[in-house]
């Protein structure tokens, strides 16, 4: 169905920021040039993804979560945005637990201490497989080398990651070096980047490429990608914080594999968004 006037919240966790849409009383369409469109920082509202919540498939869940990444790609997980759209549910509902379906499969939120919201991902891929990659390799070192990014660790959350550990995350070109990972032939579905140091046993500094977005203040999925990369090298324990720089997620790799993250959520504003202006030619301003 076309809709020409859309309601959206404006949210973030961390610095990385989300338009989020509300599908579930009635559907509207939005392809990928609609959802670049709308991202851009320019021209439209911008975001790093855009957020549709529509209603669920499965019985279990409060709601489904669709994501488009700011090229206008859709993609199957998004840490920080699962705790954005689980801080609107609860808020709506009333409740303090609350479970959205993704294309990853059914996330459970809670909401944590001192207004922050706990994800449980579920369980981390490790298999070359189920990365994916284009060939059988060693998920604990990838055969890539792009400058200070080396001997990475694959790992996906929901969507694919390359995690390289460096001495000084700030002096690594991640701008130059982001993209051409992002698009290395050992990636068939491209893959999100990320340059780690480790500070301490609990405690990780990282930056992020997102596949699709470019570099952003924070990637829920891609700090569980990176403790669950350091843990498998015997770097850190099973939990710790994550240092973005939007902030910080404490992130658990459980024993039973799955993936936790706990952070905040928060919304910037509310607007409406008249898609006309949109259209090829049109002019959005």
């Amino acid at each position: 169905m076309e809709c020409f006037d859309l309601p959206f919240t404006k949210m973030h966790g961390l610095g990385n920021d989300f338009v989020v849409l509300d599908a579930r009383s009635a559907a509207f369409s939005l392809d990928d040039r609609l959802a670049h469109a709308i991202a851009d920082r320019r021209t439209g509202v911008g975001c790093d993804q855009l957020i549709v919540i529509e209603p669920p498939r499965s019985a279990e869940a409060a709601a489904f979560m669709r994501i488009r990444n700011a090229d206008g790609g859709e993609v199957a997980a998004c840490g920080n945005a699962t705790r954005c759209v689980a801080s609107l549910l609860m808020a709506e509902n009333g409740n303090r637990r609350v479970v959205i379906e993704t294309l990853a499969g059914l996330l459970e939120a809670d909401a944590a201490e001192n207004g922050q919201i706990t994800v449980d991902l579920g369980p981390a891929r490790l298999d070359w497989r189920e990365i994916p990659l284009s060939q059988p390799t060693d998920t604990l070192h990838l055969p890539l080398t792009q400058g200070p990014l080396a001997d990475g660790v694959a790992v996906n959350v929901g969507n694919p990651h390359a995690v390289f550990f460096v001495d000084d995350v700030a002096r690594v070109p991640l701008a130059e070096l982001g993209p051409v990972i992002e698009h290395h032939p050992l990636f068939p579905e491209r893959t999100n980047v990320e340059a780690v140091q480790v500070l301490a046993r609990d405690r990780l500094r990282l930056r992020v490429w997102e596949r699709g977005a470019g570099i952003t203040q924070a990637c829920g999925t891609g700090a569980c990608a990176t403790l669950i990369a350091a843990v498998r090298r015997g770097l850190t324990e099973r939990r710790a914080e994550v240092v973005l720089d939007g902030g910080s997620l404490v992130i658990e790799w459980r024993p039973d594999r799955h993936v936790v993250m706990t952070g905040p959520a928060a919304i910037s504003f509310t607007g409406r968004l008249d898609t006309r202006r949109f259209s090829p030619g049109a002019n959005a301003t």
